[in-house]
């Protein structure tokens, strides 16, 4: 809770929400009571979740059901916008029956849905369907390691080393790492914004007809996405920057994660060892050499793999950024693989298909 009110503060002070002289101190308070207790809401059902009323994290499951709702939303929004060329159905699928129904001109009705600008188009949820089936394709990469049973004479089965070892947890990392970043970063602008350090840091610039802001130079420039394709050709120092920034982020964080999470080789050794399985072929005292030379390499190649994807996502224009729609897509493979656990027999070799 401290950490949520902390989080909360710095984010509305920091004009998140619209700068703080303008919006009042009043609505400041009620904006860091709403975060607070939404955070506190967040918590108890995930603990619901944890002590066994459901499946999986409750934290996963948020962040999943607020992407695809995100998507669903941008899709099928039939609210309407001002652009400045009159009203515009928010949804791309909308916009794109809306066009063809009203305007004569065919062709310019379907180029201008599909590549509009301000608002999502088609192409942007192409883009995202896209990343959604390379992720869920990716998924079924392994690397299967025979094993056996020392206990069942000839009981034998798989362990599978996955590409995305770690799942989505470089990402989350990353994310979180560079998150904490902007926010220092805004909030040192704001405060002192002829400061050369803080210049160094990151420059915020707020976009056009809003209060948002986006980095504009600076170390935080360079830490954010393009914001599409072409500023990314426009910018090759950023975009270069931005994705070895990334790819080697993901990498670093994926070999780390394994180290703490109890999943590293030397771990994976000694909980087969403990059900008195070996991998076949190989004596107990080589079965770690074996997993120290695969499991380290699928842990930093998935890593780099899952920034690629982010990068990609972004620089196509993926409907809820390439860190969400990684996030989700992941998380929701987790919950098959879950379900398929709870079908399967416990206890037996074949669970360690998953």
């Amino acid at each position: 809770m401290i950490i949520a009110f902390g989080h909360a503060t710095v984010s509305v002070l920091t004009g998140l929400y619209g700068s703080p002289q303008e919006i009042g101190s009043g609505v400041c308070l009620l904006l860091i009571i709403q975060l607070v207790v939404a955070s506190l809401i967040t918590m108890l059902l995930d603990e619901l979740l944890q002590k066994g009323y459901g499946l999986g994290s409750g934290i996963n499951l948020f962040i999943a059901t607020n992407i695809c709702e995100t998507i669903f939303w941008k899709a099928l929004s039939p609210t309407t916008i001002n652009t400045g060329r009159g009203d515009e159905f928010e949804g791309a699928v909308i916009a794109l029956v809306h066009l063809l129904f009203t305007r004569k001109d065919k062709t310019r009705a379907l180029k201008e849905a599909f590549y509009r600008q301000n608002l999502p188009n088609v192409m942007n949820l192409l883009s995202t369907g896209l990343i959604f089936s390379i992720v869920i394709y990716l998924q079924g990469f392994r690397v299967e390691l025979p094993v056996k049973s020392n206990r069942f004479r000839g009981q034998r089965g798989t362990y599978p080393i996955k590409l995305f070892y770690t799942s989505n947890m470089p990402i989350m990392l990353q994310s979180t790492l560079t998150s904490n970043i902007f926010m220092i970063s805004q909030m040192l602008y704001n405060r002192y914004p002829e400061n050369l350090l803080v210049r160094l840091l990151g420059v915020w610039t707020p976009f056009e007809g809003s209060s948002q802001l986006f980095a504009s130079g600076g170390v935080a420039y360079y830490l954010s996405a393009p914001h599409s394709l072409t500023s990314a050709l426009l910018d090759p120092v950023h975009t270069v920057v931005y994705i070895a920034v990334m790819l080697t982020a993901c990498a670093l964080l994926s070999k780390t994660w394994i180290e703490v999470s109890g999943t590293s080789p030397r771990d994976v050794a000694k909980q087969l060892k403990d059900q008195q399985m070996v991998i076949a072929g190989y004596r107990d005292t080589s079965m770690y050499k074996e997993l120290k030379r695969v499991i380290p390499t699928a842990a930093a190649f998935g890593g780099a793999c899952i920034g690629a994807l982010s990068v990609l996502a972004d620089m196509l224009g993926a409907i809820g950024s390439g860190t969400g729609i990684l996030l989700s897509v992941t998380i929701i493979y987790q919950y098959f693989e879950m379900f398929v656990k709870e079908q399967a027999d416990a206890g037996g070799i074949d669970a360690l298909m998953f």
